[in-house]
């Protein structure tokens, strides 16, 4: 549970290990962000089906160095909905208030989030230096016709049925989710979605709560496709890092990238999946954050 213990420059203390706060993005959203530590300013862009407190491990490895701003994107916890017109430029706005408002100039991105810094990068000057890990840029349509069925189970209420449909079209669950039979995966999160609400404390983001943003996460995945050429201005010195049990169909945008970034390099972090910056005590993401602060101390000093 969230217990505020002091007030101080509109930032809410919480545990005594970080803080809260709020910046509003141009079109009057609140966003919502947790604070660790102090020293040059780094922001944290969370990726699909996760909230600021799913990098909490992850803020903590760097804080020691940087003062680390992780938001939850609109539409999830301290943050407000995702209102109209929905795109990546409201993403980038949403940045662009907090990076005014912290004068932080490093930014990390992680899949999805990893599109949305990009092209805060590409928006900001403010931005010198980006790190992305695994960026969701898809090189073509295929990866998102799970969609339509997603959308249609979330409109039904079939929660656990919807999360089954974008991990088998995200490829999350690799070849062991492929060995189950539907029915039995879709029991299977039904229960973990049950005792995770049963174990949930005052504001904390569940899987039941994220299921309906991927439709967002997803409508960024089609907007973005095919777009790896605008980015061949982008000035910010940026590191690229993949894990080497990461989605396999995400390395060619890792590749392309590090041909078309002029100031680019390239890290793959052994034994890391696509959840690598993940907490670790979320054992379904498969979170090695420890092995990411790492790289990132290295780039971001």
């Amino acid at each position: 549970m969230m217990n505020s213990t002091a007030i101080q420059s509109g930032v809410t203390l919480v545990e005594s290990r970080h803080a809260v706060g709020s910046v509003i993005s141009r079109d009057g959203t609140t966003i919502g962000y947790r604070q660790f530590g102090q020293g040059p300013g780094v922001v944290v862009v969370h990726g699909a089906n996760l909230s600021s407190q799913n990098l909490m491990q992850l803020a903590e490895q760097l804080a020691d160095a940087f003062t680390v701003y992780v938001p939850d994107r609109r539409g999830r916890g301290l943050s407000g909905p995702f209102g109209e017109g929905y795109s990546i430029k409201k993403e980038v706005e949403d940045l662009e208030a907090l990076f005014h408002h912290t004068g932080a100039r490093q930014v990390f991105g992680i899949s999805s989030g990893g599109l949305i810094a990009l092209e805060a990068a590409l928006a900001l000057p403010a931005i010198v230096k980006l790190a992305l890990y695994e960026p969701a840029l898809l090189m073509n349509a295929e990866r998102t016709e799970w969609l339509a069925r997603y959308d249609q189970e979330i409109a039904q209420g079939k929660t656990a049925a919807a999360l089954v449909t974008s991990l088998k079209g995200l490829q999350l669950g690799g070849a062991v989710l492929n060995a189950f039979p539907r029915w039995l995966l879709e029991t299977m999160t039904n229960k973990m979605m049950e005792n995770e609400c049963k174990k949930a404390k005052k504001g904390d983001v569940t899987m039941k709560m994220l299921a309906p943003t991927l439709h967002y996460d997803g409508q960024l995945l089609v907007e973005m496709t095919g777009k790896l050429d605008r980015f061949k201005t982008l000035s910010a010195d940026t590191l690229l890092l993949g894990g080497s049990k990461g989605l396999p169909y995400l390395k060619p945008a890792l590749d392309a990238l590090q041909k078309v970034l002029p100031q680019a390099k390239r890290v793959e972090v052994p034994g890391l999946d696509h959840g690598g910056a993940c907490d670790v005590s979320n054992t379904n993401r498969g979170g090695k954050p420890e092995l990411v602060a790492l790289e990132l101390r290295r780039f971001f000093a």
